[in-house]
């Protein structure tokens, strides 16, 4: 793992620090895609696709696959991938074979957001031997790595929780830091959501005083390996975003913050929140202010 420069160094683990581990015993591995496909005039933003079929084509060996939405989130809620009770979420990570004693390495394709959601999730439940695949599947196999389509599944493990639940917040945390100058909220969509050019939740706009650091710039497009340490860095204290000071990470319904909260995190960034309904609830609620550029 080749990642001295990054505080938390065990946050991230290259393709081929994982080929010369798949075989121990402790190891689990899971491929946590699933898409996002933008619709117009559904009054949604957009539609869950699970991952799981592209996963049975072709995956990384011993690799089982998490399926958020529908093992990972509360089924009646009126937002996508709404966070469980710890208990609810620990039994299903157990069930996927995650135990007290494993090795956790996360994966996704296309972005990283998919699996940083997975790996904020277990550092909720008090889960931290748990790292992000630099890269992603995509560059697994751009790389020539060995892929499986033969199916997979861990037995299930005992996992114990110590939640932080201070590493998810709702909207009237973010409602109360609005003003605060010991808290910086931090936007992770795009800046066409941001400044209130697309309006894809509803009302365009963002939580009033927020800045921008769009998840989507913390990873190469190409091969999805993770941004520079300094180009993050660069990226966060652009916008103020001083370690001294409470972050609040919030995005179109909790998936892309975690992404800026995954590099919060491994820069070495210790107070850090995602608000977990995001845009979803914030543009729907209109007692809630909002600006736009």
């Amino acid at each position: 793992m080749a990642y001295s420069r990054l505080h938390d160094s065990g946050a991230l683990v290259t393709c081929d620090w994982l080929e010369d581990h798949l075989s121990d015993p402790n190891l689990r591995i899971f491929d946590c895609t699933f898409y996002l496909v933008y619709e117009e005039g559904t009054g949604r933003p957009y539609n869950v696709v699970s991952g799981k079929a592209d996963h049975d084509k072709g995956h990384i060996p011993g690799a089982g696959h998490l399926d958020l939405q529908g093992d990972f989130s509360v089924q009646d809620s009126p937002y996508s991938f709404t966070l469980p009770l710890v208990n609810e979420a620990a039994d299903a990570f157990a069930r996927a074979g995650i135990a007290d004693d494993t090795r956790v390495v996360l994966y996704s394709r296309k972005s990283p957001q998919s699996a940083t959601r997975f790996w904020w999730m277990l550092r909720w439940l008090g889960f931290d031997n748990v790292a992000l695949l630099d890269g992603g599947y995509d560059k697994w196999a751009a790389m020539g790595k060995p892929v499986s389509t033969q199916a997979s599944q861990y037995p299930p493990g005992q996992l114990s929780t110590a939640p932080r639940p201070e590493l998810f917040v709702g909207k009237d945390s973010v409602l109360d830091a609005i003003g605060s100058s010991s808290t910086c909220t931090i936007n992770a969509l795009g800046p066409d959501l941001h400044s209130g050019e697309n309006g894809r939740y509803g009302r365009a706009g963002r939580v009033p005083g927020s800045v921008n650091v769009p998840a989507m710039g913390l990873f190469d497009p190409q091969s999805l390996e993770m941004a520079s340490v300094e180009k993050a860095a660069e990226a966060f204290t652009a916008v103020g975003a001083d370690p001294s000071k409470r972050i609040i990470a919030y995005c179109g319904g909790g998936i892309a913050a975690t992404l800026d909260a995954f590099y919060l995190h491994a820069l070495g960034y210790r107070d850090i929140a995602v608000y977990d309904a995001s845009m979803s609830e914030w543009a729907k609620d209109t007692s809630l202010p909002i600006e736009t550029d």
